[in-house]
């Protein structure tokens, strides 16, 4: 027995209206180029532009994967902070109100009593 000869695997492609062909036997409109598809800025999606952007000024793919990483983690970051101020102002602003109640209570209490004397001391002087 003789072995079959192995024969290249052709690639197949499926064209736009859904049709499928080889890849070999393409129209020269869909063959492929040499260089790749140019995307600009605008096409681009947005959480993509920045890459892009820094890609194209040449400072390196290792910013560009930081930027990736660090990003979320920065909005994360200041995120929580904020909820944390937000606390500490809630909690001040409850206290700051608590204060001012008890000091208006003791002052009219103290108005109060001031009142209360004035009039026992008119009382006894007459």
């Amino acid at each position: 027995m003789e072995p079959t000869p192995n024969l290249p695997v052709a690639d197949i492609v499926q064209l736009r209206d859904g049709t499928h062909i080889y890849a070999d036997q393409l129209p020269q409109a869909f063959q492929q180029q040499g260089q790749p598809p140019v995307v600009h800025i605008h096409e681009a999606p947005p959480d993509r532009t920045t890459q892009r952007i820094a890609l194209g000024t040449g400072i390196g793919a290792g910013t560009v994967a930081a930027g990736v990483y660090f990003g979320p983690l920065l909005v994360g970051v200041l995120t929580s902070m904020a909820i944390s101020l937000a606390v500490v102002a809630l909690v001040a602003v409850a206290t700051a109100w608590g204060l001012v109640t008890v000091v208006r209570t003791v002052a009219q209490d103290g108005d109060q009593a001031a009142k209360n004397l004035r009039k026992a001391r008119r009382r006894r002087g007459r």
